[in-house]
């Protein structure tokens, strides 16, 4: 069941998520133009609501996100669960991403810009400079790990249930409002791969090219920044 939940819980995640950005972005929607301030509302609502699901159909942890899992994993010293949420997490948001193409399937041909269209599904940096898209990358999911541990400590009084969830939330939304202008703050790896891969795969028109040399990067250094955190957590804090 945690996989299940794992799996929906983040599909809910990249719908929402990759939705607002593609009412954002594409013609013809009638969110056209909405800006940052949409987007990252939106994405921290998103997070809000697959962790709800999530936690409702069997995953109490609601990681929805590989950097996170890797995080349990280090501070429990228990690997086991690292594969199979990963797995669960990508098909997820693969789920999500489908869905999100077919949701605006007629506004695809309306949209002349390809590198918009990119943008719905997966992160790019606005400057291409991998020393500091690495450090926004490694940073925020850094700040992420260590604000929910924060959340949940019992130093501030262990919030749990829906108030916990509040709070991550925010967390994401001060994240992407304070840091996401750099590389569109992936975060998570599941986040990028996922929709990604259907960008590469689906018929969409006017598409381009899926910007696969930049891919490692949202998949690689959030997994980085985040295990970071979790030593931190671990060794030092905790």
């Amino acid at each position: 069941m945690e996989l299940v939940g794992e799996f929906f819980g983040t599909a809910v995640l990249i719908l929402l998520g990759d939705g607002v950005v593609a009412g954002v972005l594409l013609e013809k929607s009638k969110a056209k133009d909405g800006g940052w301030i949409t987007i990252t509302t939106a994405w921290a609502l998103a997070v809000c609501f697959g962790v709800l699901v999530a936690k409702a159909l069997g995953s109490p942890g609601a990681h929805l996100n590989p950097a996170v899992t890797l995080s349990v994993c280090i501070q429990s010293g228990d690997y086991s669960i690292f594969l199979p949420y990963c797995l669960a997490q990508v098909a997820g948001a693969v789920l999500g991403a489908s869905l999100v193409y077919l949701h605006y399937l007629p506004h695809w041909k309306e949209t002349k810009d390809s590198g918009k269209i990119l943008a719905v599904f997966s992160t790019e940096p606005a400057i291409k400079h991998t020393l500091s898209n690495v450090i926004s990358e490694g940073f925020g999911t850094f700040l992420l790990i260590l604000g929910i541990h924060a959340i949940f400590s019992p130093a501030n009084g262990g919030a749990n249930g829906i108030a916990g969830t509040g709070f991550v939330a925010l967390l994401v939304w001060a994240i992407g409002l304070s840091m996401g202008g750099t590389t569109g703050y992936a975060i998570n790896p599941a986040r990028d791969l996922g929709p990604r891969i259907i960008h590469t795969i689906l018929p969409i028109p006017n598409k381009g090219n899926s910007g696969w040399k930049y891919a490692w990067l949202p998949v690689v250094i959030p997994l980085v920044g985040g295990g970071l955190a979790a030593l931190l957590i671990r060794y030092f804090i905790i």
